[in-house]
């Protein structure tokens, strides 16, 4: 073959040449195929002629079944090529090109166009392997222009992200400290975050100053998701943190804000979620499957993360690919994020492959699950701030960073892990001390970035001062416990003044004014809501603090708090609770939240406001530099309504009567229902009044009309699957399968089967939405019967807000599963559509643990015995 080529290579046409090359590779061994592809490659002049004669055209799968055999690569001559005569090589996709087609020149091509250089004319494999997406894009002219055009600070990440063993580009001074760290680790084979007395130094399979290997955080998911223990899972992960903390301290905050599958606060808004089409588009074209082989494996395994390892493993390369890094990957997921205008999903499927064809091992499945924008993988954000929590407590960075700077620069076994220091039940108060420090500064701060940077200068022990309320970062807000009655109501506040408000049928809104003078209005899962609502950030509140003062009394309150505060001073900031309810300003009243939500969710324009909204502000956190989160609830309410004027029909507060007076109470909830508002709120004045954040507290009770009987509180539950309807609902769904949201296992868990309390116009709506949502089957973590299959399953987009008779243990539902029953769960009895809650995300739907109190505090099981549970965190 070789002496036929040579001898007669001029008059040899191109696509034969790459013919035989495809020919060889499939049917030759593979030592042939490597002398075969070494000798061609030393050959200069034959391979400066592929490259400047002609522009060539041939099929993915030709190129990807030539390299499968990994030819050796050799060192690069210098080119002979003159500038003139370059050519552009263009590779085509499968779906454009069936076979390999030859081309004359196109006439006129100028010097500067996007051509292969010289030493890719000499090396045009050895060019493909350097640039990783050639191969596979559709085209690797924009392959190559995408180097050129990159600006200098993309082409210093690239060149920083290069080896999982390059020195880290970055100002951060903790760099040159880390420097000090011994440089010894472990393989990447060998890395295990889950071994004993795991050391963050030699354990690792970096060094310090380098960037993370991306193989390292995929390795830590792994061995997350193949073990159930919550301790066992804080103890990986802590064993990771702490790794990441002393050798690459500045990644840290990103590997935190993948691991629960973020690119930065909620509040900024950067959301991944890519569809299961483009990432299978991307994952066909990296591999060179087809799009039916990548959708068959799909159906057959059900999760595509697990498809992208296996197809990825089968693949293999002609050379190595330089590893990734976490650095490198987070830097492309919010690249993914921010993309939008009409090209934005190719650039997306480019950038997916630039990342997928680098995978190795398991790293393909993650990286695909968080493209995703779900990890599922069962490590709840508690479980993360947990971890944290450990890993600082453990390895106190701040410590090991006083040491590197030292002249010694030594560190001692002791100063790595901590918990050789002291007895077992010390260690189990400090531990506990400091992870509920971190949690109390992420419920005050809830932003990775800054805890992270408090925790690596100052330590555990003051992150919970330093990473304080501060506006322009929402608060998790504090939630209400349902109630049955009255008599519940006044048997918890026994010995408690309280008091009663109305509980307003809105969106909840916390109103953030900056000292900037900017306002930002956040929803209660932080979502910054602030183009939603112009009216009231640019109109509304405006005029309501053009008219606060801080006046005598208010004042005298505030100095009491240590605050110097001047008399008659302006509001420069503060940070209102408040909820937004719709209002009719001719009748004077509030108007079903149906209305509101009939408002466009962004980019809303003033004047282009249809429905108009009033504020009822409820509390005040934050008032001209002063948290007052810890101050009982009767002062905060105070300084509300001594500060801030009201408008009616625009700002007001919440009404409110204290009392403890039965008759009063009824009387009051009559009032709140005629008002067009759900009931009440009992909330208490002096004890245990503070504010607590992300917490579901019994110092706040919930008692709506529906209350009264049956089931204390309305579910919000996900509907995962529809029912094909007959009669007078045929061609419709005639019924829903719902479910509820089981955080530590991010899994739904069937709870009932609804069809009534739906209109004939819901079901044509309802019907015509899922029918955009069907999947082939049910995704791996939902959570069913077999005995209860519906016709088609939905992706988890919608949450229905629901009312039932009772709640009971069922063998045909998996809600709460093992709580109230060993093998059966809980079921909805005659349960009742009531709205659509588009406030509300699939995740913040009712947990299965509230679904199993509900259960418990029903009148026939309340004197039952039952096991204790643990008051959760709202996360």
């Amino acid at each position: 073959c070789l002496c036929i080529l040579f001898r007669s290579w001029r008059g040899m046409r191109i696509v034969r040449f790459f013919r035989l090359l495809q020919f060889l590779s499939v049917n030759s061994e593979p030592s042939v195929l490597r002398h075969f592809s070494t000798a061609i490659l030393h050959r200069t002049r034959c391979l400066t002629f592929i490259c400047s004669t002609s522009r060539l055209k041939m099929s993915q799968k030709s190129i990807l079944s030539f390299f499968a055999s990994k030819p050796e690569r050799p060192a690069s001559p210098p080119s002979p090529v003159a500038k003139g005569k370059r050519r552009r090589l263009t590779i085509v996709s499968d779906e454009s090109s069936t076979d390999s087609t030859e081309q004359e020149p196109t006439s006129g091509t100028k010097t500067n166009s996007l051509a292969i250089k010289s030493e890719c004319a000499l090396q045009p494999l050895t060019c493909m392997g350097n640039i990783q997406t050639a191969v596979l894009s559709e085209n690797m002219v924009d392959a190559k222009a995408h180097v050129n055009n990159q600006s200098p600070e993309s082409k210093k990440d690239a060149k920083t992200s290069r080896k999982n063993t390059s020195p880290i580009h970055n100002s951060n001074p903790l760099d040159s400290l880390s420097a000090g760290v011994s440089s010894n680790c472990t393989s990447v084979d060998a890395f295990n975050p889950a071994s004993e007395n795991y050391n963050p130094i030699s354990d690792a399979c970096w060094t310090s100053g380098t960037n993370v290997p991306y193989i390292a955080f995929a390795k830590t998911l792994e061995r997350i998701e193949s073990t159930s223990s919550r301790l066992k899972i804080i103890s990986v992960l802590s064993n990771f943190f702490r790794s990441v903390g002393i050798l690459s301290p500045h990644e840290l905050a990103m590997c935190i804000n993948m691991s629960i599958n973020r690119l930065g606060p909620s509040y900024e808004g950067l959301e991944l979620g890519i569809g299961e089409s483009i990432l299978m588009k991307a994952l066909a074209m990296t591999t060179g499957a087809s799009n039916d082989r990548i959708k068959a494996e799909f159906l057959r395994l059900g999760d595509l993360g697990a498809v992208a390892e296996a197809v990825r493993s089968r693949q293999q390369t002609m050379f190595k690919p330089k590893p990734l890094t976490v650095f490198q990957v987070f830097g492309k997921l919010k690249e993914i994020a921010n993309m939008s205008g009409h090209s934005a999903q190719t650039k997306k499927v480019k950038l997916i492959q630039s990342l997928l064809v680098a995978c190795r091992e398991c790293e393909a499945k993650y990286l695909i699950r968080s493209l995703q924008g779900k990890l599922r993988i069962g490590l709840a954000e508690q479980s993360v701030l947990a971890a944290l929590g450990q890993a600082v407590a453990t390895s106190p960075f701040h410590s090991i960073r006083s040491v590197l700077s030292s002249a010694a620069g030594a560190l001692s076994p002791d100063l790595l892990d901590a918990s050789k220091t002291c007895s077992s039940d010390a260690w189990k108060a400090r531990l506990d001390t400091v992870v509920e420090r971190v949690k109390q500064a992420y419920c005050q701060c809830p932003n990775y970035e800054r805890i992270v940077e408090s925790l690596l200068e100052d330590g555990p022990d003051t992150v919970h001062l330093r990473c304080c309320i501060t506006p322009g970062v929402p608060l998790k807000p504090m939630l209400a416990h349902p109630t049955h009655g009255i008599t519940e109501v006044l048997k918890r506040f026994d010995q408690s003044t309280f008091t009663c408000e109305y509980k307003y049928d809105g969106e909840r809104a916390q109103i953030h004014l900056l000292p900037d003078a900017s306002v930002h209005i956040y929803s209660r899962n932080q979502e910054d809501n602030t183009s939603k609502y112009p009216d009231i950030s640019k109109s509304l509140m405006v005029s309501v603090l053009r008219g606060a003062k801080v006046n005598e009394t208010a004042c005298q309150l505030l100095r009491e708090l240590g605050a110097d505060a001047s008399l008659d001073a302006s509001v420069s900031s503060c940070i209102l609770d408040s909820e937004a309810v719709a209002w009719d300003r001719e009748a004077g009243q509030i108007l079903p939240f149906q209305v509101l939500s009939t408002r466009k969710r962004k980019d809303v324009q003033e004047e282009d406001v249809k429905v108009r909204v009033c504020i009822y502000a409820f509390d005040l956190l934050y008032l001209n530099g002063v948290p007052l989160t810890e101050q009982p609830f009767r002062r905060r309410r105070e300084l509300l309504q001594l500060v801030f004027p009201t408008i009616p029909g625009q700002f007001m507060f919440a009404t409110s009567l204290d009392t403890s007076d039965t008759e009063e109470i009824a009387r009051f909830m009559e009032e709140s229902v005629k008002g067009n508002c759900e009931g009440l709120m009992v909330k208490t004045l002096d004890v245990g009044a503070t504010y607590e954040i992300a917490k579901r507290s019994h110092n706040w009770l919930k008692l709506k009309k529906d209350y009264l009987d049956g089931v204390g509180d309305t579910l919000d539950l996900v509907v995962i699957g529809g029912f094909h309807g007959s009669g007078k609902r045929t061609g419709k769904y005639g019924g829903f399968l719902l479910a509820c949201y089981n955080p530590e296992d991010e899994e739904y868990q069937t709870i009932c089967k609804i069809g009534t309390g739906l209109k004939d116009e819901d079901l044509a709506e309802h019907s015509n939405f899922f029918k955009n949502h069907i999947i082939p089957a049910p995704k791996p973590y939902y959570q069913y019967t077999k005995s209860l299959v519906p016709d088609h399953w939905f992706e988890p987009v919608q949450v229905w807000e629901i009312k039932a008779a009772d709640i009971s243990i069922s063998p045909a539902h998996k809600a709460a599963a093992g709580m109230a029953d060993r093998e059966k769960g809980l079921s909805l009895r005659f349960p009742r559509f009531l709205r659509v809650r588009d406030d509300k995300k699939p995740d913040d739907a009712t947990t299965s643990t509230q679904v199993y109190e509900m259960y418990c505090n029903q009148d026939q099981i309340k004197n039952a015995e039952k096991p204790d549970l643990n008051e959760e965190d709202f996360y």
